[in-house]
Protein backbone atom coordinates (compact mmCIF):
# COMPACT_ATOMS: atom_id res chain seq x y z
CA UNK A 1 0.00 0.00 0.00
CA UNK A 2 1.32 3.47 -1.01
CA UNK A 3 0.07 6.21 0.42
CA UNK A 4 0.96 10.14 -1.36
CA UNK A 5 0.76 13.29 1.56
CA UNK A 6 -0.02 16.29 0.04
CA UNK A 7 0.85 18.72 2.75
CA UNK A 8 2.02 22.10 4.05
CA UNK A 9 3.61 20.96 7.39
CA UNK A 10 5.68 17.55 6.34
CA UNK A 11 7.19 17.86 9.64
CA UNK A 12 3.91 16.70 11.97
CA UNK A 13 3.98 13.28 10.63
CA UNK A 14 7.51 12.73 11.67
CA UNK A 15 6.67 10.62 15.05
CA UNK A 16 3.67 9.41 13.27
CA UNK A 17 5.34 7.53 10.77
CA UNK A 18 8.15 6.61 13.09
CA UNK A 19 6.23 5.01 16.29
CA UNK A 20 4.50 1.63 16.57
CA UNK A 21 2.41 -0.28 13.76
CA UNK A 22 2.77 2.60 10.97
CA UNK A 23 6.35 2.51 12.08
CA UNK A 24 6.76 -1.13 11.89
CA UNK A 25 4.85 -1.48 8.56
CA UNK A 26 6.90 1.13 7.08
CA UNK A 27 9.99 -0.70 7.96
CA UNK A 28 8.56 -4.32 7.05
CA UNK A 29 7.68 -2.81 3.50
CA UNK A 30 3.72 -3.42 3.90
CA UNK A 31 3.48 0.16 3.74
CA UNK A 32 5.27 3.13 1.80
CA UNK A 33 4.21 6.49 3.02
CA UNK A 34 5.50 9.92 0.65
CA UNK A 35 5.53 13.03 1.94
CA UNK A 36 4.97 16.08 -0.48
CA UNK A 37 5.35 19.29 0.54
CA UNK A 38 2.79 21.87 -1.68
CA UNK A 39 4.79 24.55 -0.80
CA UNK A 40 7.65 22.89 -3.10
CA UNK A 41 5.31 23.31 -6.18
CA UNK A 42 4.67 27.11 -5.62
CA UNK A 43 5.86 29.24 -8.51
CA UNK A 44 5.81 32.61 -6.83
CA UNK A 45 9.16 33.96 -5.51
CA UNK A 46 7.76 34.09 -2.05
CA UNK A 47 6.62 30.40 -2.89
CA UNK A 48 2.92 31.48 -1.38
CA UNK A 49 0.04 29.08 -1.59
CA UNK A 50 -2.49 30.85 -0.70
CA UNK A 51 -4.96 34.02 -1.92
CA UNK A 52 -7.51 35.92 -1.12
CA UNK A 53 -11.21 34.34 -1.96
CA UNK A 54 -13.17 35.54 -4.55
CA UNK A 55 -16.10 37.30 -3.61
CA UNK A 56 -14.53 38.67 -0.80
CA UNK A 57 -15.31 37.15 2.49
CA UNK A 58 -12.62 36.53 5.83
CA UNK A 59 -9.92 34.18 5.36
CA UNK A 60 -7.82 32.72 2.30
CA UNK A 61 -8.15 29.62 -0.21
CA UNK A 62 -5.40 27.64 -1.19
CA UNK A 63 -4.49 28.36 -5.04
CA UNK A 64 -4.42 25.76 -7.64
CA UNK A 65 -1.44 25.83 -8.95
CA UNK A 66 0.55 24.20 -6.68
CA UNK A 67 -1.86 21.67 -5.80
CA UNK A 68 -2.09 20.58 -9.17
CA UNK A 69 1.61 20.14 -10.20
CA UNK A 70 2.04 18.53 -7.04
CA UNK A 71 -0.86 15.98 -8.27
CA UNK A 72 0.82 15.53 -11.30
CA UNK A 73 4.24 14.91 -9.94
CA UNK A 74 2.89 11.50 -8.75
CA UNK A 75 4.09 8.63 -10.69
CA UNK A 76 1.18 6.78 -11.15
CA UNK A 77 -2.39 6.95 -10.93
CA UNK A 78 -3.91 7.24 -7.33
CA UNK A 79 -7.08 7.32 -5.88
CA UNK A 80 -6.93 10.92 -4.62
CA UNK A 81 -8.92 12.04 -1.60
CA UNK A 82 -9.24 15.45 0.23
CA UNK A 83 -9.93 15.69 3.83
CA UNK A 84 -12.24 18.36 4.67
CA UNK A 85 -15.57 18.94 6.77
CA UNK A 86 -17.59 19.12 4.22
CA UNK A 87 -16.86 14.90 2.95
CA UNK A 88 -18.85 11.95 4.08
CA UNK A 89 -18.49 10.79 7.15
CA UNK A 90 -15.31 8.12 7.25
CA UNK A 91 -16.56 4.93 8.80
CA UNK A 92 -15.28 1.57 8.92
CA UNK A 93 -17.13 0.60 6.01
CA UNK A 94 -14.94 3.02 4.06
CA UNK A 95 -11.74 2.25 5.51
CA UNK A 96 -12.49 -1.28 4.09
CA UNK A 97 -13.22 0.29 0.81
CA UNK A 98 -9.71 2.29 0.88
CA UNK A 99 -7.88 -0.68 2.16
CA UNK A 100 -8.67 -2.39 -1.55
CA UNK A 101 -6.87 0.54 -2.87
CA UNK A 102 -2.88 -0.13 -3.93
CA UNK A 103 -2.10 4.00 -4.35
CA UNK A 104 -4.18 6.59 -1.96
CA UNK A 105 -2.96 10.38 -2.06
CA UNK A 106 -4.33 12.57 0.72
CA UNK A 107 -4.50 16.44 0.58
CA UNK A 108 -4.49 17.98 3.57
CA UNK A 109 -6.17 21.68 3.17
CA UNK A 110 -6.02 24.52 5.37
CA UNK A 111 -7.40 27.77 5.40
CA UNK A 112 -10.96 28.31 4.33
CA UNK A 113 -9.81 25.16 1.77
CA UNK A 114 -8.50 24.39 -1.51
CA UNK A 115 -9.81 25.94 -4.83
CA UNK A 116 -12.79 24.12 -5.91
CA UNK A 117 -11.54 23.60 -9.46
CA UNK A 118 -8.86 21.12 -8.28
CA UNK A 119 -11.74 19.15 -6.58
CA UNK A 120 -14.17 19.18 -9.64
CA UNK A 121 -11.03 17.77 -11.80
CA UNK A 122 -8.54 15.29 -10.01
CA UNK A 123 -10.31 14.39 -6.46
CA UNK A 124 -12.06 11.33 -6.11
CA UNK A 125 -13.94 11.33 -3.09
CA UNK A 126 -13.95 13.87 -0.31
CA UNK A 127 -13.63 12.73 3.32
CA UNK A 128 -14.47 13.79 7.13
CA UNK A 129 -13.59 12.24 10.04
CA UNK A 130 -15.87 14.15 11.96
CA UNK A 131 -18.57 17.01 12.01
CA UNK A 132 -16.00 19.47 13.38
CA UNK A 133 -13.69 21.84 11.87
CA UNK A 134 -9.25 21.25 12.42
CA UNK A 135 -6.68 23.65 11.54
CA UNK A 136 -5.73 21.64 8.58
CA UNK A 137 -5.67 18.38 7.01
CA UNK A 138 -2.74 16.34 8.70
CA UNK A 139 -4.70 14.81 11.30
CA UNK A 140 -7.46 13.55 9.31
CA UNK A 141 -4.96 11.73 7.14
CA UNK A 142 -3.26 10.68 10.03
CA UNK A 143 -6.69 8.94 10.87
CA UNK A 144 -6.96 7.72 7.52
CA UNK A 145 -3.29 5.75 6.89
CA UNK A 146 -3.93 4.75 10.53
CA UNK A 147 -7.46 3.32 9.97
CA UNK A 148 -6.46 1.36 6.55
CA UNK A 149 -2.67 0.44 7.45
CA UNK A 150 -3.98 -1.70 10.15
CA UNK A 151 -6.14 -4.30 7.78
CA UNK A 152 -3.46 -4.55 5.28
CA UNK A 153 -2.48 -8.63 5.17
CA UNK A 154 0.32 -8.90 7.42
CA UNK A 155 0.44 -5.67 9.68
CA UNK A 156 -1.43 -7.12 12.80
CA UNK A 157 0.01 -10.24 14.50
CA UNK A 158 -3.51 -12.21 14.17
CA UNK A 159 -5.02 -11.77 11.10
CA UNK A 160 -8.49 -11.95 11.65
CA UNK A 161 -8.23 -9.55 14.94
CA UNK A 162 -9.26 -6.39 13.29
CA UNK A 163 -12.84 -8.22 12.67
CA UNK A 164 -12.96 -7.93 16.42
CA UNK A 165 -12.56 -4.46 16.52
CA UNK A 166 -15.53 -1.94 16.85
CA UNK A 167 -17.67 -1.23 14.16
CA UNK A 168 -16.06 -3.91 12.11
CA UNK A 169 -19.74 -5.49 11.90
CA UNK A 170 -21.15 -2.64 12.37
CA UNK A 171 -21.39 -3.12 16.18
CA UNK A 172 -19.34 -1.99 19.68
CA UNK A 173 -16.75 -4.07 20.64
CA UNK A 174 -17.49 -6.54 23.59
CA UNK A 175 -15.93 -5.70 27.18
CA UNK A 176 -11.99 -7.26 27.44
CA UNK A 177 -10.80 -8.63 30.83
CA UNK A 178 -6.93 -9.54 31.99
CA UNK A 179 -4.92 -10.54 34.86
CA UNK A 180 -5.52 -10.63 37.34
CA UNK A 181 -8.61 -12.55 38.01
CA UNK A 182 -9.50 -10.02 41.26
CA UNK A 183 -9.05 -6.70 40.23
CA UNK A 184 -10.00 -4.16 43.68
CA UNK A 185 -13.09 -6.81 44.91
CA UNK A 186 -14.31 -6.54 41.28
CA UNK A 187 -13.66 -10.13 39.45
CA UNK A 188 -14.30 -11.62 35.73
CA UNK A 189 -16.92 -12.78 34.35
CA UNK A 190 -17.29 -16.60 35.07
CA UNK A 191 -17.75 -17.10 31.42
CA UNK A 192 -14.14 -16.42 30.26
CA UNK A 193 -12.81 -18.77 32.85
CA UNK A 194 -14.85 -21.66 31.64
CA UNK A 195 -12.73 -22.70 28.28
CA UNK A 196 -15.93 -23.06 26.36
CA UNK A 197 -15.03 -21.29 23.13
CA UNK A 198 -18.62 -21.65 21.60
CA UNK A 199 -20.24 -20.28 25.21
CA UNK A 200 -17.69 -17.26 25.34
CA UNK A 201 -17.87 -15.75 21.53
CA UNK A 202 -21.70 -16.31 22.39
CA UNK A 203 -21.48 -13.88 25.61
CA UNK A 204 -18.87 -11.57 23.26
CA UNK A 205 -21.21 -11.01 20.95
CA UNK A 206 -24.26 -10.67 22.70
CA UNK A 207 -22.38 -8.35 24.78
CA UNK A 208 -21.32 -6.29 21.74
CA UNK A 209 -25.14 -6.11 20.79
CA UNK A 210 -26.18 -4.29 24.55
CA UNK A 211 -22.59 -2.49 24.06
CA UNK A 212 -23.89 -0.96 20.98
CA UNK A 213 -27.66 -0.47 22.13
CA UNK A 214 -26.38 1.63 25.24
CA UNK A 215 -23.71 3.62 23.44
CA UNK A 216 -25.10 4.03 20.05
CA UNK A 217 -28.38 3.07 19.53
CA UNK A 218 -28.17 4.86 16.76
CA UNK A 219 -26.01 1.56 15.05
CA UNK A 220 -28.81 -1.43 16.35
CA UNK A 221 -31.25 0.94 14.36
CA UNK A 222 -29.30 0.72 11.43
CA UNK A 223 -28.68 -2.58 11.70
CA UNK A 224 -33.09 -3.33 11.72
CA UNK A 225 -33.61 -1.49 9.36
CA UNK A 226 -31.40 -3.00 6.67
CA UNK A 227 -33.30 -6.26 8.38
CA UNK A 228 -33.44 -9.44 5.77
CA UNK A 229 -34.15 -13.31 6.48
CA UNK A 230 -30.69 -14.22 5.38
CA UNK A 231 -28.76 -12.04 8.39
CA UNK A 232 -28.11 -14.17 10.91
CA UNK A 233 -26.61 -11.00 12.83
CA UNK A 234 -30.01 -9.04 12.84
CA UNK A 235 -31.48 -12.38 14.18
CA UNK A 236 -28.98 -12.26 17.02
CA UNK A 237 -29.77 -8.76 17.74
CA UNK A 238 -33.71 -9.27 18.09
CA UNK A 239 -32.61 -12.23 20.33
CA UNK A 240 -30.76 -10.64 22.46
CA UNK A 241 -32.30 -7.62 23.24
CA UNK A 242 -35.62 -9.60 24.06
CA UNK A 243 -33.22 -12.03 26.34
CA UNK A 244 -32.25 -8.85 28.33
CA UNK A 245 -34.05 -6.01 28.38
Amino acid sequence: MIFNILTLFPEMFEGFLNASIIGRSIENDLLKVNLINIRDFSKDKHKSVDDAPYGGGPGMVMTPQPLRDAIQSLDKASHIVFLTPKGKPLDQKKVIDLSGEEDITLICGHYEGIDQRIIDTYVDEEISIGDYVLTGGELGAMVVVDSVTRLLPGVLGDEDSYKEDSHYNGLLDHPHYTRPQNFDGMTVPKILLSGHHEKIEQWRLEQSILNTYKKRSDLIEKKLEADTKEDGLVTQIKNTLKKYL
